[in-house]
């Protein structure tokens, strides 16, 4: 950092739950925020992964990280965790709903019910959980900012052949966040989505593709690189750029929009 630009500091006594923290774009935002002096709380199901970014986040600022393995489609597992977190932190400002997978890939008919109901649990159910349990501490505090990470796949790109339950669910998540961002506006809490094209992440890990989506493929020429704006998939850190002004009071007038940001790549389908 230049000696002569100053550190923001947006987030002084300010508390932040987020989500699927341990990798990718939850890491880059855990980063940011504890950078500009936030408090952060790193629901992940990775301990392993949390507690090192604890451990980084913990040289910013002494006990400014709390560690909380919990899946976010547990229903007592996420109560307990929004509970601890506001204990420990004496309330709660900001809301990363970050968590998700990419679930089970291929044709419509390949699909099991398991395949279905995990996706929709983990990317559906967990971002209702987390609303749930956290809203009752933002409106103690009399305001509050929710982000919930989508996508633009099932928003304003269809052409990912063979991600229909993924695309479901993050449709559903856009009109879930703007019926909680009108629901919640009276009580000055803001709920926004952002949706990311391809960013450079390890949510690949959680693919299972069925080699059987080849022969629902369309063949589509995409130009040299998958993001007309890069040389190729968005980075974290970008990603964590918008979470944190949408987190700030920089964005106060910004309630129930959904924000691309994937480099145009949408534009191209």
């Amino acid at each position: 950092m230049s000696p002569n630009i100053a550190k923001k500091q947006r987030f002084i006594g300010k508390t932040a739950i987020i989500t699927g923290a341990g990798s990718g774009i939850g890491r880059a935002t855990a980063i940011k925020l504890a950078r500009e002096d936030a408090n952060v709380a790193l629901f992940d199901l990775n301990l392993e992964r949390t507690s090192s970014l604890a451990d980084k986040l913990n040289k910013f600022r002494k006990d400014c990280a709390l560690v909380i393995e919990v899946d976010t489609s547990d229903e007592k597992g996420m109560e307990e965790a929004v509970r601890r977190t506001v204990e420990q932190f004496s309330g709660l400002d900001v809301v990363f709903a970050n968590a998700g997978i990419n679930g089970a890939v291929g044709p419509i008919e390949e699909l099991s019910l398991s395949d279905w109901e995990c996706t929709m649990s983990v990317n559906l159910t967990g971002t209702f959980l987390t609303l749930k349990y956290t809203i009752p501490h933002l409106k103690d505090k009399g305001k509050g900012s929710i982000i919930i990470t989508c996508s633009i796949n099932g928003n304003t790109r269809f052409a990912s052949f063979g991600w229909s339950t993924y695309s479901t669910t993050k449709a559903g998540q856009v009109a879930f966040a703007k019926m909680a961002a009108l629901e919640l506006a009276k009580f000055k809490i803001r709920v926004n989505v952002i949706c990311p094209g391809a960013i450079a992440t390890n949510i690949d890990e959680t693919t299972e593709m069925n080699e059987e989506v080849e022969a629902i493929v369309i063949p589509i020429e995409f130009p040299d690189g998958a993001q007309p704006l890069a040389d190729g998939p968005g980075k974290p850190d970008n990603v964590a750029d918008l979470v944190s002004f949408l987190a700030s009071d920089e964005s106060i007038h910004i309630t129930g929009a959904q924000i691309v940001i994937d480099g145009a790549e949408s534009l191209l389908s």
